[in-house]
């Protein structure tokens, strides 16, 4: 029987999305490295897109997983049985989000489980939708916020967007960080949905006085603000949600990504007031098969503890400076960064592409943003060493050179 290598079945068996995938083959997985058959060992840069914070296969979060996959995997659909890791990590995760600032009261007391982030604005988005009795909903240009059909529909990019249509009626673009846009937020919008940090667009930050400006926009209006967290949160940034650096609280946040610590999960987390509409009119307002289930519950519980417990909160803003420190070359116009969310600007697509690509060959991944192709993508580990800083930052600098 004649051989057929892996590379040949991912060809022909796994559904493509591109006509020029990476075509990495990677064995095995560990801390910040990754390994392949030939025992070619690669720094991951960019942690499988902001997921893998606490590194691949951290043994926490493994010894998690394999102590509830002994005890019980999926039982029932969302919302029906009580199962403790659902339990823990719901608390557990609300303990990380303040109550409370700049006499903004909120009282985000209540987690809706799902598999993934382009879920988690799924329900958000019908959530909002429901609550506020209004349809329109306001996102950002060169906003990301999923593939599925809603998420697509409040994304910002045309281009991603026209094979698809028609989407989502009554969506409306503003553009992030411009007070003027903040104006079209009015008393018919049901949600704002935006990117607390904007990821695909190249680590875009807006500035505070334009946070409290939204979030006062939204109060008066009763336009419900939904924060996407799905790549900024979990301590990406330095705090543990990213809007902790601004002194404002979303009524709607969203999760995913770094919260399973390798794992699938998502959520979208509110005030009891606004998630008990899922309960009458219709009942079963949102439902999930898999959604909150208790291996990646146990596996995100896991996560939480150890950034807390290792204090990984703390150690981000020198480890951003030190990227800073390290990443100075002609070719490199500008260096944008929240924490370990990074881009790292170059004057073209065809100036970066052959860097990242000699960047693998020589052992180093990082990647370039869906809306910002001349800047490459930085999201390390949160785990990664000043020892394994300065290595990645020699080897990005031999691939440019």
């Amino acid at each position: 029987m004649q051989h057929i290598s892996h590379r040949q079945l991912f060809q022909n068996y796994l559904a493509q999305t591109s006509d020029s995938p990476l075509m990495i083959e990677i064995m095995r997985a560990k801390g910040i490295y990754l390994f392949s058959p030939n025992k070619q060992k690669y720094i991951d840069l960019i942690s499988g897109i902001a997921v893998s914070s606490l590194g691949h296969s951290h043994p926490k979060v493994v010894n998690a997983v394999i102590k509830q996959s002994k005890k019980f995997m999926h039982l029932m659909v969302y919302g029906e049985y009580i199962q403790n890791p659902q339990l823990r990590l719901a608390k557990k995760l609300l303990d990380t989000i303040p109550q409370s600032t700049n006499n903004q009261q909120l009282n985000l007391d209540n987690v809706y489980f799902v598999n993934s982030g382009s879920e988690a604005v799924e329900g958000a988005l019908k959530l909002a939708k429901r609550y506020t009795q209004r349809t329109e909903i306001i996102s950002c240009i060169n906003a990301y916020h999923g593939s599925t059909h809603g998420a697509l529909s409040v994304g910002g990019s045309e281009k991603f967007k026209n094979a698809y249509r028609p989407l989502l009626p009554d969506v409306k673009h503003i553009r992030f960080g411009q007070m003027t846009d903040i104006e079209q937020i009015t008393e018919k919008t049901a949600c704002l949905i935006i990117e607390t940090v904007q990821g695909e667009s190249g680590v875009r930050i807006a500035n505070l006085a334009y946070w409290q400006a939204i979030r006062e926009k939204c109060t008066q209006t009763g336009t419900l603000l939904i924060l996407d967290e799905i790549q900024s949160g979990f301590g990406r940034t330095g705090k543990f949600w990213a809007f902790e650096h601004y002194h404002i609280l979303p009524d709607i946040l969203l999760c995913a990504k770094g919260m399973g610590g390798g794992m699938p999960i998502g959520a979208f987390i509110a005030p009891q007031k606004i998630m008990e509409v899922f309960k009458n009119n219709p009942i079963l307002g949102h439902i999930t098969t898999f959604g909150g289930h208790p291996v990646s519950c146990a596996a995100s519980w896991a996560t939480i503890n150890t950034i807390l417990e290792e204090d990984l909160l703390s150690q981000i803003p020198k480890k951003e400076e030190l990227f800073r420190k390290l990443l100075i070359h002609p070719k490199i116009k500008e260096v944008r960064a929240l924490g370990l969310m990074m881009a790292v600007e170059f004057e073209s697509f065809e100036v970066l592409k052959p860097i990242i690509d000699k960047g693998i060959n020589l052992g180093v991944i990082t990647d370039w943003f869906l809306f910002c192709d001349n800047s490459m993508r930085i999201a390390p580990p949160l785990i990664i060493s000043e020892k394994q800083i300065r290595k990645a930052c020699e080897l990005i600098l031999q691939a440019i050179e």
